[in-house]
């Protein structure tokens, strides 16, 4: 199923299957109550963990709503959207490597399918028992499946910003999340201070340019950036948080700020970074506020799961179980399509091997050798055996002449329906036909 995902990116089973046999085939695997996300999940993590052995890691998690529409809100599926559709969550960690921006693969997923019930309020539950749970889970399965890497460092946006998340992280993951509650800390005087506070009151330390790439409703900018950072002693939640844990975390926040207010009228940035990491310097803090921005990667993996791919959120599953499987099969294969976006420009330094099989070289070399043109532009500038190659031939494939823009997630899954098609032209025999 999954080559079928990455050959003939969508949501229609029928068109994956490619014939009646193959739509059968893929039917059965879905419904299957042996196969599971779980699984799927736990195979892709150990791939993904024997190419991330010796690099520093950067372990990304975030969560999205599948909204599966009112066409399809029928019973079995739980809210999302606020209530106002039905669909499942999804919950992906991505393994980056620092520095140069690879995508090595899947870490870990979680898909499930909210209960319609009503739950007893939030502070009257203990985290184990919510949905933030999911954060925890998934730092603790990067400790176990990246445990061959140099270094690990989970990052997350705001919404998982608890406490319990640094009490309980693994001695070998590192930490940066974006601060979201005005926590209670540790201050010189008698009463607690609150963290939002003192950050404000530490002068500007440096300042650093960086561009702010676009977004909804925001065009790509450069911006400079003044920063702030201080050790802070975190104090333990006085509602909700269990008592076993720890009265304190000591952390280093890391507080970035856009100087001046945008042209175009949009917010302007401005990031509280709580990290495990030591921050002593300001090339240090600069290091925590480029390893926070390698989170982008997961919001654009989730364009490309939804709207520039796999269109997962059109799938018509009334089965959630079989919906759950198929969500879990398609981010596996998204992850491919991203990784030949990312591997585009050469600078991840990936090898063929991260996305494709051991056959498929002989036939990329061909097929580019047939692509390239008379001018420098139009030859593949990637050396052999390299994931950029791929990435070239694939594009090439799916319409890009090499003189436009950049290829993105639609043209490589385009050109993945193209080279699969002749890859197996390639290897027919014809004594079968």
């Amino acid at each position: 199923m999954h080559a079928a995902l990455v050959a003939r990116p969508g949501s229609c089973i029928r068109r994956l299957g490619g014939s009646r046999a193959g739509e059968m085939q893929f039917t059965r695997f879905l419904r299957n109550r042996s196969v599971s996300a779980a699984e799927m999940s736990r195979h892709a993590g150990e791939q993904t963990g024997r190419r991330a052995a010796g690099r520093h890691v950067v372990a990304v998690q975030d969560s999205s709503e599948l909204a599966l529409g009112s066409r399809r809100a029928r019973p079995g599926y739980g809210p999302v959207g606020n209530g106002n559709a039905a669909g499942l969550m999804l919950h992906p960690m991505l393994a980056v490597e620092a520095g140069t921006g690879a995508l090595l693969g899947l870490v870990s997923m979680q898909v499930w399918n909210r209960g319609a019930e009503e739950l007893a309020p939030r502070r009257q539950r203990a985290t184990i028992n919510k949905e933030s749970q999911r954060w925890i889970d998934a730092t603790k399965q990067a400790g176990a499946v990246l445990e061959g890497a140099a270094s690990i460092t989970m990052v997350s946006d705001r919404e998982s910003d608890f406490y319990e998340l640094f009490a309980e992280r693994p001695h070998n993951v590192d930490l940066i999340v974006r601060a979201c509650q005005n926590r209670r800390i540790e201050a010189a005087q008698e009463e607690p201070g609150l963290l939002f506070a003192f950050i404000d009151a530490q002068p500007e330390q440096s300042r650093f340019a960086v561009t702010i790439p676009a977004a909804p409703g925001r065009c790509a900018r450069d911006a400079e950036l003044a920063v702030r950072y201080a050790p802070v002693t975190v104090r333990r939640p006085l509602n909700g948080a269990d008592p076993a844990l720890p009265e304190t975390v000591g952390l280093i926040l890391v507080d970035v700020r856009e100087v001046s207010k945008p042209k175009d009228g949009s917010e302007p940035v401005h990031w509280r970074l709580l990290t495990t990491h030591s921050v002593a310097t300001v090339a240090q803090a600069r290091r925590v506020v480029d390893l926070y921005r390698s989170r982008w990667v997961i919001e654009e993996f989730f364009r490309t799961l939804k709207t520039a791919g796999f269109d997962i959120e059109a799938a018509d599953i009334g089965d959630p179980h079989a919906m759950i499987n198929f969500a879990a099969a398609a981010t596996i294969a998204a992850v491919t399509i991203k990784q030949l976006v990312q591997a585009r420009d050469g600078n991840t330094d990936q090898r063929l091997s991260d996305a494709f099989d051991p056959d498929d070289r002989p036939i990329l070399e061909a097929v580019s050798a047939k692509l390239e043109g008379k001018t420098e532009r139009q030859r593949n500038p990637h050396p052999k055996g390299s994931l950029a190659f791929a990435a070239w031939v694939i594009a090439r494939l799916g319409g890009w002449t090499g003189y436009y823009g950049k290829p993105g997630p639609k043209v490589m899954r385009i050109g993945l329906a193209e080279f699969h098609a002749i890859k197996c032209g390639a290897t027919l025999d014809v004594h079968d036909v």
